[in-house]
């Protein structure tokens, strides 16, 4: 079935793999047509769609809330060559909120595939595309922060230099995802009344289906995640330097006193937002390499831990707005003032403005306070 497929990248479709019609095709000792059960919707799937549904609403909104906090709120006040970069990856986390959570949603219902050969092709490209473009737009902000730490001088060129990294990140996840529009289609079983979304046909052997998996574990994981390891190695390391260089010189004060409160205060936000992404999708993609070499696994681990591990992986992107949030005071103004006018809307006092009736509006150090950052200036 599409388990057999497809386990990391392409966020599983319905329940624990069994050998069905398409196996006979793939191996020298073909399962006899009457012993084969269809995939069913299971309890363990009911519960990855109802964990997956929260997450869909939790990420939607607050992705959302910092997108329009970057493009007409409080957050136009980044640094310019910032809030592309905090754009791109507001807009990549979206992507996954509304391609690959109600897919994965819709088709664990369904167990098998309804939307005909157009739709699994292009779905099955825009779920790649959507998960490599959110590892490579955490690869363009690594870069961005070593360069700033690294070369602070080098800050008037950042906003062209981000805007090319970006504009590759993007290039490369849709070239990446291409191949997805030639070796998926929707294929019915022969002999049963069943249609699946798979790969079956595209690869002649075994081990060229297992070379394309790790050819996008590649490209999807290690290589984001190494580049992201040199790019704050090399920065902690010039932060000691700095300490170092400091306490020869016998100065009170540290290496970070010489890196600008605000250049900091980032370079923690984009440090917790990479370890949220390898913590969240670590697990799933060892499950993908295990599975790759030793498909068997599927009859020895329980069905409830491939569910478990992907809503796991799915949390990365309900965290980098809380992330973002936290470590953002202007974020934080927008969301209160949004919710402060709501509830004034809905307060009989709201009548008031109605009935154009004058208020009275206190004045004091609080009654336009703009936030931190907003305060210090923006940096990068």
């Amino acid at each position: 079935d599409a388990y057999n497929n497809s386990l990391y990248f392409l966020s599983l479709p319905p329940s624990k793999s069994k050998q069905g019609p398409w196996h006979s095709c793939r191996t020298s000792n073909p399962t006899p047509m009457g012993k084969w059960e269809a995939p069913t919707f299971t309890r363990a799937a009911l519960f990855r769609v109802g964990a997956t549904s929260v997450l869909f609403l939790f990420a939607a909104a607050s992705n959302l809330a910092v997108l329009v906090s970057v493009v007409r709120g409080r957050g136009r006040r980044l640094a310019a060559h910032l809030r592309p970069l905090i754009m791109s990856l507001a807009v990549a986390d979206l992507m996954m909120t509304f391609i690959v959570m109600p897919l994965d949603m819709v088709w664990n219902i369904t167990v098998q595939w309804y939307a005909g050969d157009a739709m699994c092709k292009l779905l099955c490209f825009l779920k790649l595309f959507a998960m490599h473009s959110s590892a490579f737009i955490l690869v363009v902000i690594s870069l961005d922060r070593h360069h700033a730490i690294l070369h602070p001088l080098d800050s008037v060129d950042a906003k062209r230099r981000n805007k090319k990294m970006l504009m590759l990140a993007w290039s490369l996840s849709l070239l990446l995802a291409s191949p997805q529009l030639f070796i998926f289609r929707a294929i019915k079983a022969e002999g049963v009344d069943f249609t699946q979304c798979i790969t079956h046909g595209s690869f002649r052997q075994r081990w060229h289906e297992t070379v394309y998996n790790m050819f996008h574990f590649v490209t999807l994981y290690v290589i984001p995640l190494l580049v992201m390891t040199c790019c704050y190695i090399r920065i902690l390391v010039e932060i000691n330097r700095q300490i170092h260089k400091h306490r020869e010189l016998h100065l009170r004060c540290s290496g970070t006193d010489m890196i600008p409160k605000a250049r900091m205060k980032t370079l923690k936000m984009t440090i917790i937002i990479v370890l949220s992404f390898v913590v969240c999708w670590t697990p799933y993609y060892l499950l993908g390499i295990w599975y790759w070499f030793q498909p068997q696994m599927l009859q020895v681990t329980p069905e409830y831990v491939h569910h478990i591990l992907f809503v796991f992986g799915n949390l990365n992107t309900c965290c980098d707005p809380v992330i973002y949030g936290f470590y953002t005071p202007s974020f934080r103004a927008d969301l209160a003032g949004y919710w402060c006018c709501r509830s004034r809307d809905s307060s009989p006092r709201s009548l008031d403005r109605l009935s154009g009736r004058p208020r009275h509006h206190s004045v004091g150090p609080d009654s336009d306070a703009l936030s931190g950052d907003q305060q210090r200036g923006t940096e990068g």
